[in-house]
């Protein structure tokens, strides 16, 4: 695939990140509008050829996540109907993600839906980051390249004191996530033990390791409502942990999270630009720092471009 030419584009769910990923790759940005009609349907006019190209989609399912799938789907449709050589979508965070399986009869698997959607509209690969549930890789009949986001927030926490140090993880199910940022790190890892009544609300139960005068980060893989980070992070506040860290890769962060981590003891919230964070309507919070995703999907669609290996950017 390496002969053929390669081209970006992106759609308006994060068009500032298809820029940023644009400039690493030394390639102008591709000419796509994307339109609305009045009622509701959208419409997308790809500006050049894209015949024999090997096609690059940059767009993040996030909210409003209905309008930016659709976007997806029909930018790749267009491309495909344009005889594109292959199509890629970069799809930094994949909505749906958390519908992946029937918790209770009669429940969709939503996120088996949307890469059903993917396919048929005619993607060949899918790049996203920090799938909520790794097996959704499953529930495609094409390549897709899951990156990891603990590297890229390991390397911005390595100056902290290691002697000082714990991860905690804010459930069971994310002691995975955790112990990888620990073992980068060089530290332990808590658990937080928890039971969720209902979606959205959390029960802190109890933590499991010794965190008392330890500097605690809590990592997981999206911030949302943020209940479930803050309340973990008074829990810890009681059991004696110092200062007090959050993480994520996904920046979901739907109301009232903004006004939750500004009030919490959470001393910083470090997150990606994997999905854009809107101050005006999503609230504002000083503590949220922002690393850049763009320098990874840029490398990543070098070596998928060029037939090389993307594991290997992780060894």
């Amino acid at each position: 695939m390496s002969n053929q030419k390669m081209k970006l584009f992106a759609a308006n769910a994060n068009y500032a990140l298809g820029e940023e990923i644009a400039e690493y790759l030394g390639l102008p940005m591709g000419l796509a509008k994307v339109k609305t009609f009045c009622d509701g349907e959208i419409a997308i006019e790809i500006g050049e050829s894209v015949r024999g190209c090997d096609i690059f989609i940059v767009q993040p399912t996030c909210a409003p996540v209905n309008n930016n799938l659709m976007e997806l789907l029909i930018m790749i449709d267009a491309m495909r109907r344009a005889s594109a050589q292959r199509i890629t979508a970069v799809v930094p965070y994949y909505g749906y993600a958390r519908q992946e399986r029937k918790s209770k009869p009669r429940d969709p698997i939503s996120a088996k839906l949307v890469a059903n959607l993917l396919t048929a509209a005619g993607a060949d690969r899918l790049i996203t980051m920090d799938l909520h549930a790794n097996a959704i890789q499953g529930f495609f009949d094409i390549p897709v390249d899951p990156l990891p986001g603990v590297p890229l927030l390991a390397e911005y926490y390595k100056g902290l004191p290691k002697e000082e140090l714990i991860v905690v993880a804010p459930d069971v199910g994310g002691v995975v996530r955790a112990r990888a940022l620990a073992d980068r790190l060089g530290v332990d890892i808590a658990i937080i033990d928890k039971r969720r009544p209902e979606a959205n609300k959390s029960e802190i139960m109890h933590v499991i390791g010794d965190i008392k005068g330890k500097n605690a980060i809590m990592i997981d893989d999206i911030i949302d409502t943020a209940g479930t980070i803050t309340k973990g992070a008074a829990v810890l506040r009681k059991m004696g942990a110092k200062e007090i860290y959050a993480c994520c890769t996904h920046p979901v962060l739907s109301p009232p999270a903004m006004e939750r981590l500004e009030e919490s003891v959470i001393s910083e919230v470090l997150t990606t630009n994997t999905i854009p964070i809107d101050f005006a309507r999503q609230g504002h919070c000083s503590k949220i720092k922002t690393l850049s995703v763009a320098a990874l999907l840029g490398e990543t669609i070098i070596r998928i471009h060029e037939n090389l290996s993307v594991s290997k950017l992780f060894d």
